[in-house]
């Protein structure tokens, strides 16, 4: 099935649940957070699809998207990385984890999932473990007092559990 076909069915199965809103364009933000649920990220197609459902335009769609970090117009890696950047985090040095991250995994601002779709790399303003800081999650597990070594570490052990 082709992405524009799946988009298409997910879209049109979410939009009957919102189809009595009123106004209908008030659904706009459950609509994208339950077709990101089920694709992993929002491709053109949905937006397109949302936009064509809702009758708004598809720069207005797309603006929503791109306000709210929530939103992901690219698929995500296999493995989530969440660097904290709250206050604590950044007296400890999260910046140059993330730097660090960055440069180890590949990615680029623009693009923030490495090539092997291993990992996607975020950052978010706390993740409430201040004692651990510098904190990172990879998925739903924290790793804090990151360094450099540390950080290296527990990519290899990752890597290594993906191939085998």
């Amino acid at each position: 099935m082709s992405e524009a076909t799946e988009s298409y069915r997910v879209v049109d199965r979410v939009f009957e649940r919102y189809r009595n809103e009123d106004p209908i364009q008030s659904a706009l933000i459950p609509i994208l957070q339950n077709v990101q649920s089920e694709l992993g990220y929002l491709p053109e197609p949905a937006l397109d699809r949302v936009s064509q459902l809702l009758r708004l335009p598809t720069s207005h769609v797309y603006g929503v998207v791109t306000f709210y970090h929530q939103f992901r117009l690219r698929p995500k890696g296999r493995h989530l990385i969440t660097v904290c950047r709250g206050t604590a985090c950044h007296v400890k040095g999260s910046k140059e984890v993330y730097e660090l991250l960055m440069k180890e995994l590949g990615v680029t601002s623009s693009s923030d999932t490495s090539k092997d779709g291993l990992f996607t790399l975020q950052q978010v303003r706390c993740v409430g473990a201040c004692s651990l800081a510098p904190v990172m999650k990879i998925d739903e597990t924290f790793y804090g007092n990151i360094d450099k070594a540390k950080m290296l570490r527990i990519l290899s052990q990752h890597r290594k559990e993906a191939q085998g």
